[in-house]
């Protein structure tokens, strides 16, 4: 959840003309890593809930690109998206690692 706060923090900072763009596309992204793990950690089976595991963990994917971009665009700055990304990986890999 604090991935979520970062990310809305940093894009609300972003240019307005970026509301329906890559604002719009990060923070839609961000909720979908939580709510994922979420509706699969309450599904029937171990097999639906590796489903939407995948689901997260292709947001938490989609979510670093749209950093890197907003990052070499001068949208962020290097330190913020340093912090986001470092906290990105570490929900990476405990995705990865409920998935096994």
């Amino acid at each position: 959840m604090k991935l979520a706060i970062d990310v809305y923090s940093a894009t609300n900072k972003f240019p307005e003309s970026e509301k329906y763009g890559l604002v719009t596309q990060m923070n839609r992204a961000v909720v979908s890593i939580a709510s994922n793990i979420a509706e699969g950690s309450g599904r029937n089976s171990p097999r639906e809930f590796d489903q939407f595991l995948g689901y997260a963990l292709g947001s938490a994917y989609e979510l670093e690109t749209q950093l890197l971009i907003a990052s070499d665009l001068s949208m962020i700055r290097d330190e913020l998206v340093d912090k986001i990304l470092s906290s990105l990986a570490e929900v990476q890999k405990l995705i990865i690692g409920l998935k096994k």
